[in-house]
């Protein structure tokens, strides 16, 4: 197994490890969570500058890679419902998204068929971290004494009931609409996907 393909596999199994840490009740815990949460980020950063840099290409690395980054991000938003910081409803929209439109587009590119990605796509991604990443931080950094204890009413602020629904259907309104702009734009490519797949599995 190359080195990008043992990244996005320490990739898949750091995220329980981040998730057992995450929802412990020590402060030292939630901190190491976030540590795990930042570094299982990194080997997605590092896989790709590694398979870039030295041509490591895979099927196994182009279909497993980006659903190691929706594993990774759909479990922390699953964290975020299980300490109240996120509604159900909307996490399940969001993972649900992610997940089915990596696996189309990983079993395209296995059958030698490429999915058009918009820039819409891109941008729901930045803005998913860009909130992911708040939450995370501001509420690791609420749940640890020495800084809590700087400015209580500031994170009070920060982590405002409010502020946490709205910028979580901000988050799954964009994910939403880009998921039915890619399969809009894909129906094509789609319909022949289903068209192969039916003759391969029509018996003889």
């Amino acid at each position: 197994m190359t080195i990008p393909n043992q990244l996005t596999t320490l990739r898949i199994i750091l995220t329980p490890v981040f998730l057992y840490f995450l929802f412990q009740d020590s402060a030292s815990s939630k901190q190491i969570a976030l540590v795990v949460f930042l570094v299982a980020a990194l080997t997605d950063w590092y896989d790709g500058m590694i398979a870039r840099k030295f041509g490591y290409q895979s099927e196994w690395g182009r279909f497993f890679d980006p659903l190691a980054d929706k594993i990774l991000t759909s479990a922390a938003f699953i964290g975020f419902v299980v300490i109240g910081l996120a509604p159900l409803w909307m996490v399940i929209l969001i993972a649900l998204r992610d997940i089915l439109i990596t696996i189309l587009r990983g079993y395209s590119e296995y059958k030698g068929k490429a999915f058009y990605a918009s820039k819409g796509a891109k941008i729901k991604t930045t803005v998913q971290m860009v909130v992911l990443y708040y939450i995370l931080i501001v509420y690791v950094a609420r749940h640890s004494p020495g800084i809590y204890s700087l400015r209580p009413d500031a994170f009070d602020i920060l982590l405002n009931p409010i502020l946490m629904y709205v910028l979580m259907l901000a988050v799954t309104v964009l994910t939403v609409w880009t998921g039915i702009i890619y399969l809009f734009e894909n129906r094509k490519m789609i319909a022949e996907l289903y068209a192969v797949n039916s003759k391969s599995t029509k018996p003889n």
